[in-house]
């Protein structure tokens, strides 16, 4: 027999909690709540094996919250720790539960309390389990994000969907599975709480099912945007919108789960990467120290700025529009960046180690990594995997930041060459990709057998 079931909880920040993303230093504590960010849980039961997913309405997780928030749950179900998938929406109108260099300062307090928070949407769910059928069903979003890294670059439009409902046909869950980043209201909206694009398409959801708990698992979006022109505010619930309709659309026909069955499965991948040169790290250093001694400002996009963000104006616009601010607070995270750097350049290890996991729900798949995921990796992972359907879980159970192909990696990028040392990590190579790849199909083939 298979039960499942569904609760929620709320992560919105206390007063004085700093949302993450969108700047350098810009100490942007919220002002205004516009809507609550959620930590919502799904547990299925088939009698012999249990799992629980956790979505949360944050921007990243690190390893040490995943831990505490795993063993708070395991004490009080008995739920196995790789049993328990924690994944982000990502919503940079949220707090992160683990630091990231100079982009928005964690309050413990605040992370504690989420990691609470988050297991007692786990614990909720697991006490209120019913008897349940799943059905899964799969749609399109075409036309409505972009590939931010390259002209014409892939996205990948598959939107999956898992249905949860008892067997009288009530109602539980309705979780969506998309990949772009959820930043349609970030730019207009800086300083409010709010879930972004994930939220609106909960609520729509909701709206529209009454009685349903919907959840949306973040997917591959580390160079997905939706189209600019939705940045706005007049604009901005239209690829929600969108997104709703082909998931309602889709669930018309769903397909009934052949197999009740559920299982886990995980690994520790090690990702390849390259030392730091001590002349990139020296290059940088040196020019930040002089700027930041002289507050000089000259040239400053063709050197500081050349990679810390995609756009690099947008930095000078989150400080007011102020050029000095704006470079001394590039100068700063270089000189912290490399203070952290420094310490152990010789003798950190030459690889990366991160958790690779995967549930399966019934005849849905889903595979979960700690990356910010770029779509060439998602698509070959979809063509891979030969399983009914599949849902890709990034931003999960930990942080790596941006895990790039060789096209970002060669053009050294924000995302080949920015996003490691905001998290004091080693630059990914060419093979770190493919060797993630390999890890999740790996733990999909254990969930299979």
């Amino acid at each position: 027999m298979l039960t499942a079931g569904v609760a929620r909880t709320t992560l919105t920040p206390f007063w004085g909690v700093e949302l993450t993303g969108w700047g350098y230093y810009i100490e942007r504590r919220w002002q205004r709540i516009h809507d609550d960010l959620q930590a919502t849980a799904l547990v299925v039961d088939d009698g012999g094996q249990q799992v629980a997913l956790v979505t949360l309405d944050l921007m990243v997780i690190d390893e040490h919250f995943t831990r505490v928030t795993r063993d708070r749950i395991h004490r009080a179900t008995g739920l196995a720790h790789s049993a328990i998938l924690l994944t982000c929406s990502h919503s940079h109108n949220a707090p992160a539960a683990g630091g990231l260099l100079g982009v928005g300062e964690c309050d413990p307090a605040y992370e504690d309390w989420a990691s609470q928070q988050a297991a007692t949407a786990v614990i909720l769910a697991w006490n209120q389990r019913v008897e349940a059928r799943l059905a899964t069903a799969r749609g399109e979003l075409v036309g409505h994000t972009f590939n931010r890294t390259r002209p014409d670059g892939l996205v990948d439009t598959t939107v999956t969907t898992l249905q949860v409902e008892t067997v009288s046909g009530q109602p539980l869950a309705v979780v969506v599975n998309f990949g772009a980043h959820p930043t349609v209201t970030t730019q207009w909206r800086p300083l409010e709480v709010s879930r972004d694009l994930p939220g609106l398409v909960c609520d729509q959801i909701e709206q529209a099912l009454p009685g349903v708990t919907a959840m949306y698992v973040q997917g591959a979006c580390g160079d997905v945007n939706f189209l600019r022109e939705y940045v706005d505010e007049a604009r901005h619930q239209e690829p929600a919108q969108r997104l709703t309709e082909v998931v309602l659309r889709s669930l018309t026909t769903a397909t009934k789960c052949a197999t009740p069955r559920v299982a886990f499965a995980s690994e520790i991948a090690v990702l390849p990467t390259r030392r730091w040169l001590p002349h990139e790290l020296m290059v940088d250093r040196n020019e930040a120290i002089r700027r930041l001694t002289t507050n000089d400002v000259a040239g400053w996009r063709e050197t500081i700025g050349r990679s810390m963000t995609n756009r690099p104006d947008d930095m000078i616009d989150r400080h007011g529009g102020d050029v000095l601010k704006g470079v001394r607070a590039m100068a700063r995270f270089h000189v912290e960046w490399t203070d952290r750097m420094l310490v152990d350049l010789d003798s950190r290890p030459m690889t990366l180690q991160t958790e690779v996991q995967t549930l399966r729900i019934g005849d849905l798949y889903v595979t979960a990594n700690a990356s910010e995921f770029f779509t060439p990796f998602a698509l070959e992972v979809r063509q891979r995997a030969h399983v009914p359907e599949l849902m890709l879980a990034c931003y999960a159970n930990g942080r790596i930041g941006y895990l790039p192909d060789a096209h970002d990696i060669e053009a050294r990028s924000y995302a080949g060459y920015q996003s490691p040392k905001y998290c004091n990590q080693f630059p990914f190579v060419a093979d770190s990709g493919p060797a993630m790849c390999a890890a999740m199909l790996r733990t999909v083939g254990r969930c299979v057998s």
